[in-house]
């Protein structure tokens, strides 16, 4: 297995200098010419890097400006990552993807290095680059205790509610699940509802455990999975998978769920998982239907985008 790995490490890093050999600037410069097309999706269409307000767009440089200063003053592992976490918050994913690699270059154990950059290649949807990195990530945490990740987009009461290792097994996951390998998602979420300690992250994997179960037929262990989830929980930041839960339980109907003023995400997250409601309950014409609705939509980084991609492009649209 570390032989499989580190020959496919190496391919894999010679593959990310050939994708992204529009220069690689040091995390501590403050400029870069970051390429407008950051990836192509698996439809074939040209992906942008996602305009945002220039409020947003300030507040977010200067945020990456002081983690580049503080990466300048202590060039540290923890201080590389926010200056990829920052840069990807931009979506200059192809920039974060960089700033990734170049830490790997010298911490090359490093589970966090890894758990974010494969995060940035489903972004970029290299999905077997983003599995390599979440194994490896998941075998160098394997026996050791939990860390709570600090967020960089603060949620209302400025809580984090996941960990290292629910990020690199919710990951890896996600990563099977859009290239359509169902046994393997369900593995890797298995793996990371056990290490879920909070309702946020109990809802959140159980929502794409449920899918993956059902995708596979199993109606009886999907139904299990939906047993603890009851109205009231006290959510945080995943209330869109808490109320697909309910939905999936019968406590809630589609319509409930729309929000006409839900931002990009939201509404990628709640339109994947209704028209996913549809297609493993037979109504596949309404499932693709609602597919193709979301790719229309500009937030193509989101999980419900991609997924919805992916759905399209195994039917060959």
């Amino acid at each position: 297995m570390l032989e499989r790995m580190t020959y496919w490490g190496l391919a894999r890093t010679a593959a990310v200098i050939v994708l992204l050999m529009a220069g690689a600037p040091l995390a501590g410069q403050d400029r870069e010419e970051e390429p407008e097309v950051q990836a192509r999706s698996l439809l074939g269409k040209e992906l942008r890097t996602p305009p945002v307000s220039s409020e947003v767009r300030a507040e977010f440089e200067a945020k990456l400006e002081e983690a580049r200063k503080r990466y300048r003053e202590n060039p540290s592992e923890e201080n590389l990552i926010w200056v990829g976490r920052r840069l990807a918050y931009l979506g200059r994913y192809r920039q974060a993807v960089k700033t990734y690699t170049q830490g790997l270059e010298e911490h090359e154990a490093s589970p966090h290095l890894l758990r974010h950059r494969g995060h940035r290649f489903i972004t970029l949807r290299r999905f077997d680059w983003a599995i390599d990195d979440f194994e490896k990530a998941a075998g160098l945490t394997q026996g050791q205790p939990d860390e709570v990740e600090e967020d960089g987009l603060p949620n209302a009461r400025n809580v984090p509610t996941s960990t290292l290792q629910t990020n690199i097994y919710y990951h890896l996951g996600l990563a099977h699940y859009l290239k359509g390998d169902f046994e393997k998602a369900l593995d890797a979420y298995q793996e990371c509802l056990q290490r879920s300690r909070n309702n946020d992250m109990q809802v959140a994997t159980r929502h794409w455990l449920y899918m993956t179960l059902r995708r596979l037929g199993r109606q009886e262990e999907a139904r299990e999975v939906l047993m603890p989830v009851e109205e009231g929980m006290d959510i945080i930041e995943n209330q869109a998978y808490y109320d697909l839960l309910l939905m999936y339980k019968g406590l809630k109907t589609p319509q409930d769920l729309l929000d006409p003023e839900a931002d990009g995400l939201q509404s990628a997250t709640v339109g994947y998982g209704i028209g996913n409601w549809h297609l493993y309950n037979g109504r596949r014409e309404e499932a693709m239907k609602i597919f193709g609705q979301i790719v229309e939509q500009p937030g193509w980084a989101a999980f419900g985008y991609i997924a919805s991609e992916a759905e399209l492009a195994r039917r060959g649209d």
